[in-house]
């Protein structure tokens, strides 16, 4: 027989659920990643740049491609500050090793 101070079955005596309402987490900013157009970059290039990337399939690709040359840019991706920030250094990077003046934003959208 238990005696009723027996510790085993002891819950500190509070008998309430605890409720915690829990913080809304707020969406990360996202950023539009933007090709701006230039007259020396070839338009396979871009094609390649959107492909390689961007994931964009190849008429898709050659759409946007198009859309910078006539418009003067385009708008190519939204992501978050990071990931945004990474893919226009790629580009960047990817535009200088092969010698053209490609020119990779990104803005807050």
């Amino acid at each position: 027989m238990m005696s009723d101070d027996d510790d085993r079955f002891d819950d500190g005596g509070d008998t309430s659920l605890a409720t915690k309402t829990k913080p809304k987490t707020k969406r990360p900013p996202l950023y539009k990643v933007m090709l701006l157009n230039d007259d020396y970059t070839p338009m396979e290039f871009v094609i390649l740049v959107l492909e390689r990337f961007f994931a964009i399939g190849h008429s898709q690709a050659t759409e946007i491609m198009l859309t910078v040359h006539k418009k003067g840019l385009a708008v190519v991706g939204v992501f978050p500050h990071e990931i945004a920030e990474t893919k226009v250094s790629q580009v960047m990077d990817f535009a200088q090793r092969h010698q053209h003046p490609l020119q990779c934003t990104m803005e807050k959208d």
